[in-house]
């Protein structure tokens, strides 16, 4: 399994309630399909450069889990046909790891 991190952009006219329904079948769809969620944060409503859809703001998601490769075509599929999402993009999380530094006399 691979960690991956996605952002997704909801409809702005949803409510708490709906969104926090949107989050909750999202992460069942990624543990069903054998992956694990390792964090989540809702990143609040944010306003757009540009149209999008002609929507000029949405409601941020960022999840961070780790699933098969295979399971992102289906994330990918699932989230073009949800009518609530507006955009949605997943990333290949990589660990940066911090080099050890070196003491100074």
């Amino acid at each position: 399994m691979r960690t991956y991190e996605t952002v997704t952009i909801v409809k702005p006219q949803l409510s708490d309630g709906e969104v926090g329904e949107f989050v909750t079948k999202a992460k069942e769809l990624i543990t069903k399909n054998g992956g694990e969620v390792t964090s989540e944060e809702k990143l609040g409503r944010r306003k757009f450069t540009h149209e999008v859809n002609h929507v000029r703001d949405g409601f941020y998601l960022y999840l961070k889990f780790k699933a098969n490769p295979e399971f992102i075509g289906t994330w990918n599929e699932a989230m073009k046909l949800n009518e609530k999402v507006l955009r949605s993009m997943v990333m290949l999380a990589k660990e940066i790891k911090a080099k050890p530094t070196v003491a100074s006399k």
